[in-house]
């Protein structure tokens, strides 16, 4: 653990879990792993079974109504989750240097919350501290989601066993985001969705690979022209496989230029992609004719 003058300098991130160990994947791990040792991320767990009162530590009932599947139990979860919050509230208003508590965000992962994207993350990154409460069996209590529950959050429109994995990913985004965390500054700003658009193609040695040669422009030395064909590629990519963000996003005069080249060229090689596949067929026709 870092000491209390450390963790106020450190986001604070407080986990709901029934599996706190789960999350060594990212404490020993990788950037992640790096930003918690070097004090940039501070992570505390809160385990609902720890907060039973019943010898066998029951962290599950039944729903009203009946059907399939169980709850996670009402009372344990809710003290887990208050006495995260008053926790992380006090490390709040200490890291800012007042003696009240700061109003702690507390988050759901859920497949009924808003769609996780990267504007959604770096608005997150900027807090000093937040609560993520990881879900399991079928849920939690609808009223928990009222009085505890600020923001549901989703990554996709599929179910997980719980909300470890979800929490994980939404934390490993958040990392990127700390200042300090990554080796480049520049890595976060240019990674993908941060401005809107997918990352441009990447290359790296050799120069050829499988017959396919790295394009001249990134071995010119010639950083505004490489600038130019990036963005031209980062545009290009980004119309082909997600034409919704480039819509939603727009464009202004010189994307569109630079766009409209790459729809240009894309669909001349298409033509010519075409043109040697439907000469190879022939030629495979006469050959068994």
């Amino acid at each position: 653990d870092l000491p209390e003058t450390e963790r106020g300098n450190a986001m604070q991130l407080g986990i709901v879990t029934l599996f706190p160990e789960l999350f060594a994947a990212l404490s020993e791990h990788g950037v992640s792993s790096r930003a918690i040792k070097d004090g940039l991320v501070h992570l505390d767990f809160w385990n609902p079974r720890q907060f039973t009162t019943d010898r066998h530590q029951t962290i599950d009932d039944k729903p009203y109504g009946g059907g399939p599947g169980m709850l996670m139990k009402t009372e344990p979860l809710a003290a887990a989750i208050g006495a995260a919050k008053s926790a992380l509230g006090h490390a709040g208003g200490t890291a800012t240097g007042s003696t009240e508590k700061t109003v702690v965000q507390t988050l759901y992962l859920s497949p009924q919350g808003r769609p996780l994207t990267q504007k959604g993350v770096a608005e997150l990154a900027s807090q000093n501290s937040l609560v993520l409460v990881c879900g399991r069996y079928q849920g939690i209590d609808a009223r928990l989601l009222e009085s505890e529950i600020d923001t549901e959050l989703s990554l996709g429109d599929f179910i997980l066993s719980g909300g470890e994995l979800a929490a994980m990913a939404l934390i490993d985004a958040l990392i990127r985001l700390q200042p300090g965390a990554l080796g480049d500054e520049n890595s976060a700003r240019e990674d993908s969705f941060s401005d809107g658009l997918l990352h441009c193609p990447e290359y790296t040695r050799p120069a050829t690979v499988a017959g396919l040669r790295v394009p001249e422009v990134l071995l010119s030395g010639d950083h505004q022209a490489i600038a130019r064909w990036r963005l031209q590629q980062s545009l290009g990519v980004t119309w082909l496989k997600r034409p919704d963000l480039l819509e939603k996003r727009g464009c202004n005069e010189e994307e569109r230029q630079l766009l409209a080249e790459f729809k240009a060229d894309y669909q001349s090689r298409q033509k010519d992609l075409d043109t040697q596949a439907s000469t190879a067929s022939k030629q495979e026709f006469r050959r068994q004719e």
